[in-house]
């Protein structure tokens, strides 16, 4: 016998250390009994809020974290940027029933890596999860056909002059990072209204027709950096 060989051990895959935020609690308990019972995986929280993920999330070790959209209280959406900050070695993935343009291009531009859809098989969730990790964008076929059409859709003119204001810009900027109408008229001190006006006048200046095509396209004229 080979005395070096007997010696070694096998190698050891990585443990995946994940979190789940989602208010459906037989989800969040699905989710919660599938990553930590797969080898190779480990659930270390699963929160039916934002707010209390934040409030609780302790551990350095999560490489990526599951996130709901519609939760109670604060979205999904709104909380992606701060989960950026707090862990800013994490991927944060989406994992939604909703597959509208408007979420989707909000999650991405609020700093989500992928967007899956809750229909999503088991094992293709564990997968994405790792293909996060590693520095891939996951996303439910679905999901990926509609940010391809509508980045083919909202194209930027050859020389583009867009001549938003400071104030149209921020606007724009509030809304990539996953904001409301309300909750953007609250932080700017105006009201819904003139919010909703200076919209119109961004999407006249922008040839678009909505929120997530005003987002596409301003991401994509350089416009958000």
């Amino acid at each position: 016998m080979n005395s070096d060989k007997a010696g070694q051990s096998a190698p050891q895959q990585s443990v995946l250390t994940a979190i789940v935020i989602e208010d459906c609690q037989d989800i969040r308990e699905g989710l919660q009994m599938l990553i930590g019972g797969t080898p190779g995986y480990r659930c270390a929280g699963a929160f039916r809020s934002m707010e209390e993920a934040l409030a609780q999330i302790t551990d350095q070790t999560v490489r990526v974290i599951l996130v709901d959209i519609g939760l109670p209280g604060m979205s999904g959406i709104e909380g992606i940027p701060l989960l950026r900050a707090r862990f800013p070695d994490a991927a944060v993935l989406v994992l939604s029933v909703y597959e509208d343009d408007e979420r989707i291009f909000a999650a991405l531009c609020a700093g989500a890596c992928g967007y899956l859809l809750k229909k999503t098989p088991p094992a293709r969730l564990l997968e994405s999860l790792r293909e996060a990790v590693e520095g891939g964008a996951p996303m439910s076929p679905e999901v990926a056909r509609k940010v391809v059409t509508l980045f083919r859709e909202v194209r930027p003119a050859p020389y583009p002059d867009h001549d938003l204001t400071p104030h149209e810009l921020r606007l724009v900027k509030l809304f990539a990072e996953g904001h409301s109408y309300k909750t953007a008229a609250d932080l700017l001190g105006i009201t819904v209204n003139t919010v909703s006006f200076h919209m119109r006048r961004v999407y006249e200046k922008l040839h678009v027709h909505s929120k997530s095509e005003a987002i596409a396209k301003a991401l994509r004229g350089g416009l958000l950096r």
